[in-house]
């Protein structure tokens, strides 16, 4: 699909929830209730999960900093080339950091929570700019 075009259908939405990053060794991983985890990753140094902030504090879990996500209700994919970029360069010139989760149908952006509702409005602007063109 034209990158244009994925930019200006992409509708950002931004998840009410608070999120941590967490990070786990397999014993405690396999502890964790799946219905509560958003996502996880491996790394050598143990195991990234992306969970509700309240479940994180209630399982006793530690983490630093607070995200809301923002998800891209455009099905992007997993070959497109450039909508990472493109988001990730309009989300930085507001100096907004992204962490960015791609799923088989959507992008999945984390942004500290106190940059979230501007990090909306970015994302709307870069759809709307598209959709003039």
């Amino acid at each position: 699909m034209n990158l244009s075009i994925l930019i200006s259908c992409m509708e950002p939405v931004l998840l009410q929830a608070e999120y941590a990053f967490v990070v786990v060794d397999e014993a405690v991983f396999s502890t964790l209730p799946l219905h509560q985890i958003k996502g996880f990753f491996r790394e050598k140094e143990g195991i990234t999960v992306i969970i509700e902030q309240q479940h994180a504090t209630a399982l006793g879990l530690m983490y630093e900093g607070n995200y809301r996500c923002l998800t891209l209700n455009v099905h992007s994919s997993l070959e497109a080339v450039g909508l990472t970029a493109a988001f990730s360069n309009a989300l930085g010139d507001k100096n907004i950091s992204a962490n960015v989760v791609a799923g088989y149908y959507h992008d999945h952006i984390f942004v500290p929570s106190r940059d979230a509702e501007n990090a909306l409005k970015c994302l709307e602007a870069l759809a709307l700019s598209h959709q003039e063109k």
